[in-house]
């Protein structure tokens, strides 16, 4: 339901903002423009639904074999405790439980085109225990929620961009993006426990919190102890290895209980090409959306309002230039990327500028690419409060962007 507001919105704002530069300021390009926008739009949904059949095939494939190893249960039960706690509706030894913490362990990695399939994968097991198909569970929306907040302790594709984009040195970002990304998580975290009524108080749940609070601390202290070289080295080769070892592990685990790899993985392969047809509608319409909300114009005056805002209150508005970053990031994964590469082009990548850009696009995930891909997977239609939450994690990891780039770069 919210969706379908949020959606309707936006063409309705789109088409007053055009009709207003049509008549007001005899701008004849803006509905050309804007008509533009949803093919374009259109074509671009399509196409990234079909990139992902194949790794959507390749993921479903390795998780079947994963599944059919024990491997899953393994991971479920490692991190078991404090998923029971934070998903109290999902059965105790659910298969969803392995599929979430594979899922959660790819997005801190900056893994996306691991995350995603195993993701989806996710999803489908929740759907199972379901009484309403077409609600949104709680253990959804918890899961939802906690990848839109984007937990990332290697922003890998940042600092490509930035090393792209001339800055002398690419890394820079890699601490407040860290720090950024976790204060969107908490308040994704606490957020729907509010209105889950979770009791975040919990010893077990307490224990894991500080354990991973630590877990980043020591990130923190191992990085910075590395030149910028070391950096880009160690985190890449780190990531591909864990996501390697997870395959080989998998399909170890599964010849020595002599089940048919082979044919496991393409049980699994099916599903992820079925998934990946299926998103293709869900995807297109929110996109489409989006592309008319930028076409219109109506993005530039939303960031020149606030801009006018801040300084009326006499606050700094050296940030104001980022903010289409920001305001992309819960709509667009490929949108806000295009503003931070479009404000790193415009104002250089060791601007202030640019590295708010940068900071803000590692330090959350895209909220509404997330829902229409992951619940249109399922087909849920109505959401409950899973926008709401994920948009205050965003909120908060825009917020400990700029504040932390103030702390960090001014």
């Amino acid at each position: 339901m919210v969706l379908n507001y949020i959606w309707i919105a936006f063409f309705v704002i789109a088409f007053i903002v055009a009709l207003i530069r049509l008549i007001f300021f005899g701008d004849l390009d803006v509905f050309p423009e804007m008509m533009k926008a949803t093919f374009d739009s259109a074509e671009t949904g399509f196409t990234i639904s079909l990139g992902l059949t194949g790794v959507l095939t390749l993921w479903m494939g390795l998780m079947k074999i994963g599944e059919k190893a024990g491997a899953i249960n393994g991971f479920a039960k490692l991190i078991g405790p404090f998923f029971q706690k934070i998903f109290p509706d999902l059965p105790k030894g659910h298969p969803a439980y392995g599929s979430i913490v594979m899922n959660v362990a790819a997005n801190m990695l900056g893994l996306d085109n691991a995350a995603t399939p195993i993701g989806l994968q996710a999803m489908n097991q929740m759907q199972e225990t379901n009484p309403n198909k077409k609600v949104a569970s709680n253990p959804m929306i918890m899961f939802l929620v906690l990848n839109t907040s984007g937990l990332t302790i290697l922003p890998i594709s940042v600092m490509v961009y930035r090393a792209q984009l001339g800055a002398v040195n690419p890394t820079d970002i890699f601490l407040p993006i860290l720090l950024a990304t976790f204060f969107s998580t908490l308040a994704g975290l606490v957020s729907v426990a509010i209105y889950q009524k979770i009791n975040l108080f919990n010893k077990v749940i307490l224990s894991y919190l500080g354990g991973l609070t630590v877990l980043v601390a020591g990130m923190i202290i191992l990085f910075m102890n590395l030149d910028e070289e070391q950096i880009k080295v160690v985190s890449s080769l780190t990531a591909n290895i864990i996501l390697f070892s997870v395959i080989i592990l998998f399909i170890g685990m599964a010849a020595i209980r002599k089940i048919n790899v082979y044919d496991a993985f393409i049980d699994g392969a099916k599903d992820g090409f079925k998934i990946a047809i299926k998103i293709i509608p869900y995807l297109v319409a929110i996109l489409v959306a989006i592309g008319v909300f930028r076409a219109s114009g109506a993005m530039d005056e939303l960031i020149s309002f606030i801009a006018a805002g801040f300084h009326l209150l006499g606050i700094n508005t050296d940030f104001v230039e980022a903010l289409p970053t920001a305001f992309m990031k819960p709509l667009s994964g490929s949108g806000a990327r295009g503003m931070m590469v479009d404000a790193m082009t415009t104002y250089g990548a060791d601007s202030f500028v640019g590295r708010v850009a940068s900071t803000v696009q590692g330090a959350t995930d895209t909220t509404f690419y997330i829902i229409a891909v992951y619940f249109g997977s399922v087909g849920i239609k109505n959401t409950r409060y899973a926008v709401t939450c994920g948009l205050i994690a965003d909120f908060v990891g825009i917020v400990a962007s700029i504040l932390l780039a103030y702390l960090f770069f001014h």
